[in-house]
């Protein structure tokens, strides 16, 4: 199979893995029966932005900053949106600073 084909066919899990923590388990459930490696690969980029900015996002709402909230959710937004226009245009890019570890830590989606 080609990459081509291999993008196409994994496209649309990948796109769904975007859309809330629900959707990216639901794009795991659609992607476990027949692999594909570009799904998989932005399956795991959104299970480690979603889990990150929850693990992450409780400890900044105790800091009572307004300046330190706003920053925390525009970087998490524009890491999104990354990794979103990743998947629409069938590029396997790793979100910047956090998305190489993601690969490494959730290999086996």
């Amino acid at each position: 199979m080609n990459y081509n084909n291999t993008v196409e066919q994994g496209k649309t899990a990948a796109i769904v893995s975007y859309f809330t923590i629900i959707g990216t388990v639901i794009a795991i459930f659609m992607n476990s029966e027949h692999k594909n490696s570009f799904a998989s690969f932005h399956i795991r980029q959104t299970l480690g932005l979603f889990l990150t900015f929850f693990a992450l996002g409780y400890l900044v709402g105790y800091l009572n900053s307004w300046a330190a909230t706003s920053a925390f959710y525009l970087f998490f937004f524009v890491l999104w949106v990354f990794g979103f226009l990743g998947a629409v245009q069938g590029e396997m890019k790793v979100v910047p600073l956090i998305g190489q570890y993601f690969q490494k830590w959730f290999k086996n989606i």
